[in-house]
C-alpha cells in the first residue's frame, strides 16, 4: 500500500457498503468492472431503496390524503413520515417546513416565483436586487435570470478567484439595501468548493436580504443543519442522495412559508375553491399543488434512514480521506489542471480538471471504454468554464461507496488517455 493510500481504510466498511449497491457489480464492454466517478450527477441506489419503491408500489400505493380506505391511509402514512424524515435529516424546527418538490430546480424556481408574485416587503421588483454567484449550477442562475426580466431587477453576482473561490473583497458593494435575496450553491457541483456561509448570511441580513442556499451537492455528504446555516430557504435533491429521481426538497422558514403566495395552483393546495376565489391550505400543503411524488418521497425517506444507519460523520470523514488521495494522485498526472481548489480542505467529493489540450469528452470516452465513468462538459456551469477560459472539464465525484483502488483506476486510465492521444 503507498504512503497516500495509508489511513483511507477503517474509515468505512466500502466492501460491506458496496454489496448494497447492486449496479456496482457491472460489467461493461464485455469486461470491464464497473468504476463509477459520476456521483455528483446522481448517485447510485443501495437495495435498502430498491427494495422501499417496490414494496409502496406492490403493497400500499394509493392516492394521499383525503382517502378513508386503508390503502389511502397507508400511503398518506408512509408519505408524511418520510416528510418526518428529511426534518429530523436536516434538522428542521417544524416538519411543516418540508416542501417535497420534483428536483432541486424546482425547488429554487418556487422560491423566484414566490417572491416575484409576493407582497412587502418580500416582493422583488425594478427596485430591488438579486444576488447570485459567478459558481452556481445553471438551476440557480436561469431562475434569477428570469425573474429579473420579468420584474425590472438588478442582477448581481460575485465573481471567483483564481483559485476557484468565492470573491468577497466587495461584498458590500454587492449586497446592498437594496437586496432582496441572496441564492449561492453551497458546495460547487463543478470546483468542488465549499462556500462561506457565514459571512455572506451575516451581510444578507445586516441588509435585511432573505438567503437562499443551494445544498445539492452538501446534503448527501455531511450533515446538513438548516438552523446552523441560518438561512432562509434550502434546497436539495433526492436522486444524488441515494434516493430516487423526481423528488427535491425546499425548506423554509415557516413564518416566510405562511406569508409568500403559492407557485402552483390544483389540488390540495387549497382551503376553499369558488368560481370567484380561493383560499390556500397552510404549509407544506400550500406549496405541493396536485398529486405529490408519493413513491419518490417513500424513496427518500428509506435513503435517509440508510445513511443515518451509515452515519453523516462517518461518511464525511470517508469522503475527505478519497478526495484528498485524489488530489494527490491526479497532481501527478502531468499536464493536468485542477479547476478549483488543489487543497482537500474546505472543498466537496467533485474535482474537475482538464488534461493537456486534449478535449474532456475524448476523455471520457476513453475512461468510458476501460470502464470509468466520469462526468464531462461544463456541468451546468458554463459561466465558470468561461471565467477560466476553458470550453468544458473532466470531472471524477466520490461518494460513500468510493475506494482508493477506484481513484488509481481513474489515474492509470488518464495515462491510458494520454497515451492514446501521442
Amino acid at each position: 500500500m503507498s504512503d497516500a493510500r495509508k489511513g483511507l481504510t477503517g474509515l468505512l466498511d466500502t466492501e460491506a457498503i458496496r454489496k448494497d449497491f447492486p449496479i456496482l457489480d457491472r460489467v461493461i464492454h464485455g469486461d470491464k468492472k464497473l468504476v463509477y466517478l459520476d456521483s455528483a450527477a446522481s448517485s447510485q441506489k443501495p437495495r435498502q431503496v430498491i427494495d422501499a419503491l417496490s414494496g409502496y408500489y406492490e403493497q400500499h400505493h394509493a392516492n394521499v390524503h383525503r382517502g378513508i380506505h386503508v390503502l389511502a391511509d397507508e400511503a398518506t402514512a408512509l408519505y408524511e413520515g418520510a416528510r418526518d424524515k428529511v426534518a429530523a435529516f436536516i434538522n428542521a424546527p417544524s416538519r411543516d417546513e418540508v416542501i417535497f418538490t420534483k428536483n432541486a430546480s424546482e425547488s429554487l424556481n418556487l422560491v423566484a416565483n414566490m417572491l416575484g408574485w409576493a407582497d412587502e416587503p418580500y416582493r422583488v421588483d425594478r427596485d430591488t436586487e438579486i444576488v447570485i454567484t459567478e459558481m452556481e449550477h445553471h438551476s440557480n442562475i436561469v431562475p434569477w435570470q428570469l425573474l429579473a426580466q420579468r420584474t425590472g431587477a438588478k442582477l448581481k453576482w460575485f465573481g471567483l478567484t483564481d483559485d476557484g473561490r468565492l470573491d468577497l473583497s466587495n461584498i458590500e458593494e454587492i449586497i446592498t439595501e437594496k437586496t432582496k435575496i441572496v441564492s449561492f450553491v453551497l458546495v460547487s457541483n463543478i470546483l468542488g468548493t465549499v462556500n462561506p456561509v457565514e459571512a455572506i448570511v451575516r451581510r444578507a441580513q445586516q441588509v435585511g436580504a432573505l438567503v437562499l442556499i443551494d445544498a445539492s451537492q452538501a446534503a448527501p455528504h455531511a450533515p446538513l443543519d438548516v438552523q446552523a446555516l441560518q438561512a432562509d430557504f434550502v434546497a436539495f435533491t433526492g436522486h444524488k442522495m441515494c434516493g430516487p429521481t423526481g423528488i427535491g426538497v425546499l425548506w423554509g422558514r415557516q413564518e416566510l412559508l405562511e406569508d409568500l403566495p403559492p407557485f402552483l395552483g390544483g389540488g390540495e393546495m387549497i382551503e376553499t375553491v369558488s368560481m370567484n376565489s380561493s383560499t390556500y391550505a397552510p404549509a407544506p400543503h400550500k406549496f405541493e399543488a396536485g398529486t405529490p411524488p408519493i413513491a419518490q418521497a417513500v424513496g427518500l425517506g428509506a435513503a435517509v434512514d440508510y445513511l443515518n444507519a451509515i452515519g453523516m460523520e462517518k461518511i464525511a470523514a470517508h469522503e475527505h480521506a478519497i478526495t484528498e488521495y485524489a488530489v494527490k494522485r491526479l497532481l501527478e498526472v502531468p499536464d493536468l489542471r485542477i479547476i478549483g481548489p488543489v487543497s482537500a480542505e474546505d472543498r466537496g467529493a467533485a474535482i474537475s480538471f482538464t488534461l493537456g489540450d486534449i478535449h474532456p469528452h475524448d476523455v471520457g470516452q476513453v475512461l468510458d471504454e476501460q470502464g470509468i465513468a466520469v462526468r464531462v462538459g461544463h456541468h451546468c456551469a458554463r459561466p465558470v468554464c468561461l471565467r477560466y477560459g476553458i470550453p468544458a472539464t473532466t470531472r471524477a465525484s466520490f461518494y460513500l461507496y468510493s475506494t482508493p483502488g477506484e481513484v488509481d483506476a481513474l489515474v492509470d486510465g488518464l495515462e491510458h488517455v494520454r497515451q492514446f492521444f501521442g
